[in-house]
């Protein structure tokens, strides 16, 4: 891994060392490694300006004045909260390999982040875009026939975006409509897909996607979809990908976010519009249509029933909703 700054200290070893172990011995994952990193690089470049240069010697008191940094300079709870956490990690690891006496973090507290509710798109919603994707692909449109197969995947299946752009053509069973998909921490589970969203699965992998590779072969050799790879996040060649891009590499979780930012650009709503809504949509439905909690925690890979319970809260509110507007004595 790289170091942290220009020039290297113990602080940048000792933390490259950890991240190495969250890795390898906790299957962390990578975009968590990248914010841990990002994290741990503030509190260097905080610490060595208090004159602090040895692990040794950061203390409770340091650690505390590093988050309430963070509060007085606007960054939002959820970050500094990442930020404890990942302090609290470092600081364990390093006392239980001996490089320091104590752990100054064991004690160390951040401000609760706010749990605000996801944003949930109606049925209607969803409709409405799929059949605008629907008539674009039976028109001859690969990309849009592409783009069809990921928004019913995403919505169908609940798939995080870095699940399904780390798809492979392997991982899809289409005799019994259901995707292999490797979660956060490389934990694995089978998920099931609807007529739906086979239907427009099979026709962009029978029609849409080698329409898409023969025009990338046509432009040249194969680039790469992902800056720094053109494996994407599995290691496997590029052509095993289930969606690809125009230069026919594997298409990268930006080009995903940036599809789904703007079909729901114009959909009423709070709250971010990305792949993750479609998520959030997916679960919601499920326990609006009866799903048993723990069914839904399985379908989407949580490893606490703690993380999927904020669905009840969408639920209800939606419920809430849904009362005040239509019972006469709301």
């Amino acid at each position: 891994m790289s170091a942290i700054h220009p020039h290297p200290t113990l602080f940048d070893a000792a933390i490259d060392e950890y991240l190495v172990h969250l890795r390898a011995e906790r299957g962390v994952a990578v975009n968590t490694l990248t914010a841990y990193r990002g994290d741990l690089a503030a509190l260097v470049r905080f610490v060595e300006a208090q004159d602090v240069t040895a692990l040794a010697d950061v203390s409770l008191g340091v650690l505390r004045d590093w988050l309430w940094d963070a509060t007085e300079r606007g960054l939002a709870r959820s970050t500094i909260a990442r930020r404890a956490a990942a302090a609290r990690g470092f600081f364990a690891w390093a006392a239980r390999r001996g490089a320091i006496p104590a752990d100054p973090a064991a004690r160390l507290r951040a401000p609760k982040a706010l749990r605000t509710l996801p944003r949930v798109l109606t049925q209607g919603a969803i409709e409405g875009i799929l059949t605008r994707l629907d008539e674009r692909a039976s028109a001859g449109d690969p990309a849009a026939a592409r783009d069809s197969a990921i928004v019913e995947l995403l919505y169908a299946a609940g798939l995080r975006v870095s699940e399904l752009t780390g798809l492979d053509v392997g991982s899809i069973d289409r005799s019994r409509r259901t995707v292999r998909v490797l979660g956060k921490g490389s934990k694995e589970r089978v998920v099931p897909y609807g007529s739906p969203a086979a239907r427009s699965l099979d026709r962009y992998l029978e029609v849409a996607r080698p329409a898409l590779l023969e025009a990338a072969a046509g432009h040249g050799r194969a680039g790469e979809e992902q800056r720094g790879t053109a494996t994407g996040t599995n290691g496997a060649a590029p052509t095993s990908a289930v969606f690809v891009g125009a230069r026919g590499g594997r298409l990268g979780t930006r080009a995903v976010h940036r599809l789904i930012a703007g079909l729901l650009a114009d959909v009423p709503g709070s709250g971010p519009a990305g792949p993750h809504a479609l998520r959030h949509t997916a679960a919601t439905h499920l326990l609006d249509g009866g799903a048993d909690l723990r069914a839904v925690q399985e379908f989407l890979g949580h490893a606490s029933l703690g993380t999927t319970q904020i669905y009840t809260h969408v639920s209800a509110e939606r419920l809430k909703q849904t009362y005040l507007t239509a019972h006469p004595r709301a």
